[in-house]
């Protein structure tokens, strides 16, 4: 990246891009590791002092293009070299959440080797923010799921579990959310001017660290490039989708049963399934 000069604090208006952009997402967290590991104890529930080490697993070469598929999976971490987290940000609705989430985490969780113990297995978090209801008759800020009996609720395993963040239901924040600033990370997600980022960052530490280095990246033309790039992939998702649902009624059926239009449905889907799988 070449060197960029200023701050944050000379910019003003609407931000270039949103954080749920997952290029500037995955870039500051691997650019920044206070950031990603004061993120990290707000969501895992941690303090900073527990914390020994904190390292992006999959790094990419910021500016350099990336392969739509590669963001399947945002940012693999790796914390005190004990856990796996998996973050990912998600601002689609294609209605396989619950699915996609758990085949990544299932994907992150089979790491066994040759000749080790099952004992040794490290625990796996998947974390996923997003810009969308995942059960919009249970609305929920920060929602956690593991593996449980059904009728005693006992805990079959504490190594194994899916985590949810929902970008929009922030009024939803429990006293346990706003202690551990959560309601605060997502407030920074879905800012989109330099004036919501900056009266954050005026309260907190943090927040500076990560206006600073949102600002650095998107100065950078290159990184824009790659933000631009992810934003036209966005649009060209909605197309597709978008034209699936007018082909369809409210229940999901087909408004006309014919073979052209469910060859129009077969190609469309297959498109997406190109760019997601």
């Amino acid at each position: 990246m070449k060197e960029i000069q200023g701050t944050y604090r000379q910019a003003t208006g609407e931000l270039p891009f949103r954080l749920t952009n997952d290029y500037l997402f995955r870039a500051l967290l691997q650019k920044n590791n206070k950031v990603l590991k004061h993120l990290t104890c707000s969501l895992m529930r941690i303090r900073p002092e527990e914390v020994k080490e904190v390292r992006v697993e999959n790094p990419i070469v910021l500016g350099e293009a990336v392969r739509d598929k590669e963001f399947i999976l945002d940012v693999k971490v790796s914390l005190n070299s004990e856990e796996i987290i998996n973050y990912e940000m998600q601002v689609a609705n294609r209605g396989d959440w619950p699915m996609r989430s758990l085949v990544y985490l299932c994907r992150e969780f089979d790491q066994l080797q040759h000749g080790e113990d099952y004992r040794d297995i490290r625990p796996v978090t998947h974390i996923g923010f997003l810009d969308f209801p995942l059960f919009p008759e249970k609305p929920e800020f920060y929602a956690t799921y593991r593996m449980q009996n059904v009728r005693n609720h006992h805990l079959y395993t504490d190594r194994f579990t899916l985590s949810v963040v929902d970008l929009n239901q922030v009024e939803l924040a429990t006293e346990e959310d706003r202690a551990w600033r959560t309601d605060y990370w997502a407030a920074l997600f879905k800012a989109t001017t330099w004036e919501e980022v900056k009266g954050m960052a005026e309260k907190d530490e943090i927040m500076r660290e990560a206006a600073d280095t949102v600002y650095l990246l998107t100065q950078d033309d290159l990184v824009r490039e790659r933000c631009w790039a992810r934003e036209d992939y966005y649009r060209t998702m909605r197309t597709y989708e978008n034209e699936i649902r007018d082909l369809k009624d409210e229940n999901g059926t087909l408004k006309n049963e014919n073979d052209s239009l469910k060859e129009k449905i077969r190609l469309l889907e297959m498109r997406i399934s190109e760019n997601t799988e």
